[in-house]
């Protein structure tokens, strides 16, 4: 009996510590990963909604820094001419309205009296597809209207169609472009001394690695954005010229919406180039049709196989299901803008994890 106390009051005087040793390791592994992730993942879901409550200003400061890596080479190459910091950086700016105004122009000229046309083809597509799917699959016209549907109201994301929706809409979007442009202004001009700042503002070796993890970061997402301005202008050439061969209508349209949609990474392509595809089939039929899909999996192909590599180089490639899930939660978190923005957050956010990491398996250990 006194033996039974005494080791009953050395398991109370070792208390929760005694416990947690006393599990298996694989348990004890399971829990503390799971805490981690826990923590990620609600610290991530914040940061999230907060970006949701806060969109203009969120895609301003995005679409900010994106151009900022853009135009990072320009700005540079300008200062090498002994220009001062804000003459370079507003001859940047523009030199970015200029182009943009210049190719929008341009596209109007040449597509504003062709969008009518294209809505209709891709209408005669879809209707022929719908008839191909119904009369082979056992899938009913109330099916195929009920995801049509479901679809729609996830795209749209629950948004209003009334005019002073549209019209707060088109004041957000205005005032986000001009504050995107003065920030950007702001950051080509004083980037490098805000950066600076920062790094001040830290002390021992967390000064390198915040320099390193910083630079790594930075020339990742300006290798990212080159290259998928590059990548998206070659695969509507590619595509475009293909379409024109084949003598399907609409080709400098088309091509366009295949520029656009190559910003968001294996969705964005799949879907311009299938209405590629259905525009083909309702203009010429379905030999023209298969022509047309076989050239844009050539040419996406090539661009993913080829092209890519060689532009975006390794520091900016991700695994296509790592691509796959950031497009797809920045799509529930964000829409459309949270597609853009998704994949070169999570490539800059991996290379500067992959710094830290090496740069700690190459410090030397404490004494």
């Amino acid at each position: 009996m006194v033996e039974d106390g005494r080791t009953a009051e050395r398991m109370r005087d070792r208390g929760p510590r005694s416990t947690w040793a006393g599990l298996p390791w694989l348990v004890r592994t399971a829990v503390v990963w799971s805490a981690c992730l826990v923590v990620v993942v609600a610290g991530l879901y914040l940061l999230g909604m907060i970006a949701v409550l806060l969109a203009p200003l969120a895609i301003a400061v995005a679409a900010t820094i994106f151009l900022a890596a853009l135009l990072d080479p320009v700005q540079r190459l300008l200062r090498r001419l002994r220009l001062p910091a804000s003459l370079a950086a507003l001859l940047t700016v523009l030199l970015l309205l200029g182009v943009l105004v210049g190719v929008g122009a341009l596209v109007w000229n040449l597509t504003a009296n062709q969008f009518d046309e294209l809505t209709g083809e891709l209408t005669r597509g879809v209707q022929q597809t719908r008839d191909f799917v119904t009369s082979t699959l056992p899938v009913t016209d109330q099916q195929l209207d009920r995801l049509a549907d479901q679809a729609r109201r996830g795209l749209s994301q629950g948004g209003g169609l009334d005019p002073v929706s549209g019209a707060r809409t088109a004041a957000e979007v205005l005032g986000s472009a001009l504050l995107a442009l003065v920030l950007l202004f702001f950051l080509l001009k004083d980037g490098r001394s805000m950066w600076r700042w920062v790094l001040d503002r830290t002390t021992g070796p967390n000064r390198t690695l915040t320099a390193e993890a910083g630079r790594a970061g930075w020339q990742t997402l300006g290798a990212y954005s080159r290259g998928t301005l590059m990548i998206a202008a070659i695969d509507a050439i590619g595509i475009g010229l293909a379409l024109v061969v084949l003598g399907v209508p609409l080709a400098f349209p088309l091509a366009l919406l295949v520029f656009f949609g190559a910003f968001i990474p294996i969705i964005g392509a799949t879907v311009t180039g299938a209405m590629a595809v259905l525009v083909a089939l309702a203009a010429n039929g379905p030999v023209t049709a298969l022509l047309a899909l076989a050239a844009v999996i050539a040419v996406q192909q090539a661009e993913g196989n080829l092209l890519e590599p060689l532009i975006m180089k390794r520091q900016v490639r991700l695994h296509p299901a790592v691509i796959l899930v950031a497009v797809t939660a920045g799509t529930l978190i964000a829409g459309i803008a949270g597609a853009f923005v998704a994949v070169p957050i999570t490539a800059v956010l991996w290379r500067v994890l992959d710094t830290i990491q090496r740069h700690r398996a190459s410090s030397p250990p404490p004494d």
